[in-house]
């Protein structure tokens, strides 16, 4: 008999299986298209505030391990303090039976382990086309409930926050300045060194995107999200790069002002929220998706090669193409639903797109813009 619910805000329930820790958790619930990846998916920072519903059927087959954990940090290994940033997570079918010389433990233990409240045995199709439909929705996951808990529960959802207008970014980033080098994993492979420093502003920076600049030769050291841009400036880097994060890039008024600072100072590289904050410090607007870009398998065009690349994204907001500056390039653009993925402003040296080069989950056809220069 299910023990577990997911509600919504609109009234509609999913029961099934409680899975991970016993508890509620709240949020803007959303779906992921990737078909593996699962556990750097549940620790990406990006998804503070959400909950996460995973459209394949079977998730947990690989398990789980230390070195899939997108959390970077120095507190990367704090245990159960250390939560990952999402809320909660609904599947269909949850494997409790990993099969991988590399799993540590089982899903449902994982996800235990960390604090992670979870559901199983939701119909997930059902759930991401009521989404498609109406658009992002709050709600919560709750474990143990009975039929009683229901018009509590209900209630509870329709006082979700939206994500507008929060700023979760600070809620995610460091606390203090650190250098980064990957663990010593063979396929972290350094292409050599000299390319400079670069410093990485932590809206809440998944830990694929800072391997990758080292990878690619680059000193890398990561400041929170607050940091001036003077403090920045007085470590003499080569590129600053402007992080993933969550939420709604408006409210990160300090993001903006710092890389309104920056401009034509340095080379700026934004990445997901770093890209909308980007286009804010340069004039542009940005606005809510319907219900957002999730997943490991999202169409773009680069529009200075004609090639078509397979992205990994995470968004609920975008910018808006037509408020972008005067001499502002656009370089990517959404093959699903036309949205702008990316842009350059040669006379600044800023370079920025909507979608995750690093992927961790997803394909590496992107990963070569951690190698260029501009």
């Amino acid at each position: 008999m299910s023990n577990a619910a997911l509600v919504l805000a609109d009234g509609s329930v999913f029961r099934g299986e409680g899975i991970g820790l016993a508890g509620t958790a709240s949020g803007e619930v959303v779906f992921h298209t990737g078909m593996t990846g699962y556990q750097e998916v549940f620790t990406d920072p990006s998804y503070r505030g959400q909950v996460v519903a995973m459209t394949c059927p079977h998730i947990g087959n690989v398990g789980a391990n230390e070195r899939d954990d997108e959390r970077a940090g120095p507190w990367r290994t704090g245990g159960k303090g250390h939560r990952p940033a999402l809320s909660g997570v609904v599947l269909r079918c949850a494997s409790a039976a990993p099969s991988s010389w590399r799993a540590e433990v089982d899903l449902g233990g994982w996800l235990d382990r960390l604090g992670v409240v979870g559901i199983t045995g939701v119909d997930v199709r059902a759930l991401t086309r009521r989404i498609r439909e109406h658009g992002a929705i709050p709600g919560l996951v709750s474990w143990p409930v009975t039929d009683g808990d229901l018009p509590r529960l209900r209630e509870e959802a329709r006082s979700c926050p939206p994500l507008s207008g929060r700023d979760l970014a600070r809620e995610v980033t460091c606390r203090e300045p650190y250098r980064h080098e990957p663990s010593g994993d063979a396929w972290v492979a350094r292409a050599g060194r000299g390319r400079g420093l670069a410093v990485v502003v932590d809206f809440g920076a998944k830990r694929s995107i800072l391997d990758c600049l080292w990878a690619a030769g680059h000193d890398v050291e990561v400041v929170p999200a607050t940091t001036p841009a003077g403090d920045i400036l007085a470590r003499r880097p080569d590129l600053v790069v402007l992080s993933n994060g969550p939420g709604d890039p408006e409210p990160v008024t300090y993001g903006v002002e710092t890389a309104r600072a920056l401009l034509g100072r340095v080379r700026l590289f934004g990445i997901c929220l770093g890209h909308q904050v980007l286009g804010l410090a340069l004039g542009a607007r940005t606005y809510k998706l319907r219900f957002g870009h999730h997943g490991g398998n999202h169409p773009v065009r680069d529009l200075r090669t004609g090639r078509v690349l397979i992205t990994a994204q995470n968004h609920g907001f975008a910018v808006e193409e037509s408020s972008l500056p005067a001499g502002a390039a656009v370089t990517f653009r959404s093959l699903n639903d036309g949205t702008l993925e990316g842009f350059d402003l040669a006379d600044l040296r800023v370079r920025a797109v909507q979608f995750h080069p690093e992927a961790g989950p997803g394909p590496h056809d992107a990963r070569f813009l951690f190698e260029e220069a501009w």
